[in-house]
């Protein structure tokens, strides 16, 4: 018997009847219909009683990751693929996702010869992959290609073919037989990679599902497939810059928040292992509203430029504009510098930018943002020399953040002769004994100035 079923396509809860806005997530217009074949309840069995086993003797043998000899990417995985996991990797269309799996699946099948790599695709012929192949140089007779939608199919080319990775691209595309609902609805994108995921686990060979993604950057279907999959990474980026950022969201295997960075270019994407060096490649000397903040995204330093610009505004309410930041984090900011240092900027406009497209979502980045905004008003540079990281309080006081050794290293190993940071931060600071010749370029040791309130700082570095 079949019955009728309303479920969202955002966040996948379901309903009785059709409405405009789900109730749970507040998207409009994503409930559809769905038809639900049922049958008839199991009864009268009873379960098999499993054997148990002590923790203690169990053992602690792992089998060795495989690595896919792109450092960037090797880095974001916890050191390689696990065999058995399965990863989710999401991105905006055409950031790249295709491009670096080709470029990772070619390099493993080199690598290995006796597991080949199954590369299955359902956006794209395979003569489509063999020609992005030849332009990127991932051509490698271990690497198969087959294009398919159907996941009765796959799983039976998996039977057969016993590979030591599996590439689906994309998970959206893939659709069940037994389900009458449509490709890329709730039901067929967790029912399809329910079954991945647990052939690659009773297998043994490590699988990679691609992920489309919504208007807002989030992945497409229901959350319950980022809780399935061992790892979901996040290709991030802007189309008018040519490097991407690759960023573990979750990992089983690694650490979660660690970052890629890749250059695009026209034979596929380049692992960038000196990224504070690309993000500060266009940086303008002594300009009024910008600061170097060294931040930290997952357990790697990188050092970005903090920009803003402080305008007379023509609205009876003032803008508060953000790229690369928390909005709203960067009101609280704009308040606590009125409120603190005294300027007025209830009549003007604060935007505030991270220049080269990254993203920061940690608070060590306060206190750059806020002597941004000094030196914009005041429109007085902040030497060009000097890096600066924080955590700002409502009362203008500065609070210490995690991992400053690794922050001032960065810093001197780029040349910075000077550094600003949190009181607390000092002690931890000079006891790792960091100084700036670690280079040769490096012309002077890296001083650190030490400070406690917001009104300190912006007084050591524009007065």
């Amino acid at each position: 018997m079949a019955k009728s079923l309303f479920v969202c396509q955002s966040c996948g809860s379901e309903h009785r009847k059709w409405s405009g806005q789900c109730s749970d997530c507040g998207e409009w217009n994503s409930i559809t219909e769905q038809v639900i074949e049922t049958s008839t309840a199991r009864t009268g069995g009873k379960g098999k009683v499993l054997s148990t086993s002590s923790i203690t003797d169990i053992s602690r043998e792992q089998k060795a990751r495989r690595s896919t000899d792109i450092e960037e990417l090797d880095r974001v995985l916890g050191g390689g693929l696990v065999p058995g996991s399965a990863i989710l990797i999401g991105g905006d269309p055409g950031i790249g996702k295709s491009t670096l799996l080709l470029q990772a699946a070619a390099k493993l099948a080199a690598s290995d010869k006796a597991k080949q790599v199954l590369y299955v695709t359902g956006e794209e012929s395979v003569q489509q992959v063999r020609m992005r192949g030849e332009r990127i140089e991932a051509l490698d007779e271990n690497l198969m290609l087959v294009s398919a939608c159907e996941l009765e199919s796959i799983l039976a080319t998996i039977d057969k073919t016993r590979p030591g990775i599996v590439i689906v691209d994309s998970i959206q595309t893939t659709v069940s037989s037994r389900l009458t609902s449509a490709p890329g609805t709730v039901s067929q994108v967790r029912d399809c990679a329910a079954a991945l995921i647990q052939s690659a686990k009773q297998k043994g060979h490590a699988m990679i599902l691609v992920g489309h993604v919504t208007k807002d950057g989030a992945l497409a279907g229901p959350r319950v497939l980022e809780h399935m999959v061992d790892a979901v990474i996040y290709f991030e980026g802007d189309r008018g810059h040519a490097h991407r950022i690759l960023r573990a969201v979750k990992n089983r295997f690694g650490p979660a928040g660690e970052i890629g960075v890749f250059e695009m270019t026209d034979r596929g994407l380049l692992g960038i292992v000196d990224a504070s060096r690309l993000f500060l490649a266009e940086r303008s000397a002594d300009t009024p509203g910008s600061v170097v903040l060294a931040c930290m995204e997952g357990t790697r330093p990188l050092l970005v430029e903090v920009q803003a610009l402080i305008a007379p505004t023509v609205y009876s309410t003032p803008k508060r504009s953000a790229v690369g930041l928390d909005t709203g984090r960067v009101a609280m900011l704009t308040a606590v510098l009125e409120r603190r240092i005294g300027l007025p900027l209830s009549q003007h406009d604060v935007y505030v930018n991270i220049a080269g497209g990254a993203r920061i979502a940690e608070p060590a980045a306060d206190l750059a943002v806020l002597l941004a905004m000094v030196s914009a008003y005041q429109e007085r540079a902040v030497p060009h020399d000097v890096v600066v990281f924080g955590e700002v309080g409502l009362t203008g006081e500065i609070r210490p953040v995690g991992q400053p050794e690794a922050r001032a290293r960065e810093a001197a190993n780029l040349g910075f002769t000077h550094l600003l940071l949190p009181k607390e931060n000092h002690q931890r600071v000079q006891k790792a004994n960091i100084i700036a010749n670690m280079r040769s370029s490096t012309k002077s040791p890296l001083q650190l100035s030490a400070v406690k309130h917001l009104s300190d700082a912006a007084q050591k570095l524009l007065n």
